[in-house]
């Protein structure tokens, strides 16, 4: 059982994560393809942290957030493999398209990404749905 404070946070999450996915998507739009892979990946990452969030678990590390879901949520079968891959890759693209020197995003990686985003970020919503309606996974 969740407690009311587990869903409200889990929902906040999700609702900053949703807001991400609509920033990639507009800035995608507006060819600002650095910035749509970064709001792609915060939108898969505050997905993450809205399951983590209904199971009263958080991380200072992005590492730490990645961590845990691969092994509560991918390792267990809760989810396919496929969402494993997706935060793999938005991961290693915001970091080279933050961080490197020179890399220049192209525009197949990026439309890759948002979309893949959307996708992980559907799954999530759904798990989330059911978890909170049912009261339990």
């Amino acid at each position: 059982m969740y407690s009311e404070e587990q869903k409200e946070l889990s929902r906040y999450r999700l609702s900053k994560a949703e807001g991400y996915l609509k920033d990639a998507q507009a800035t995608f739009a507006m060819g600002l393809y650095d910035t749509a892979a970064n709001r792609s990946y915060y939108a898969i990452f505050h997905a993450m942290r809205a399951l983590l969030a209904l199971e009263g678990k958080d991380f200072r590390k992005h590492s730490g957030v990645i961590s845990c879901f691969q092994r509560d949520y991918i390792k267990t079968g809760i989810f396919e493999k496929s969402l494993s891959d997706i935060v793999k890759s938005a991961f290693a693209l915001r970091t080279e398209s933050d961080y490197e020197d020179f890399y220049v995003i192209s525009l197949e990686e990026v439309a890759q990404q948002v979309t893949e985003a959307a996708v992980f970020l559907n799954e999530v919503k759904a798990y989330l749905s059911r978890c909170i309606s049912n009261g339990s996974p």
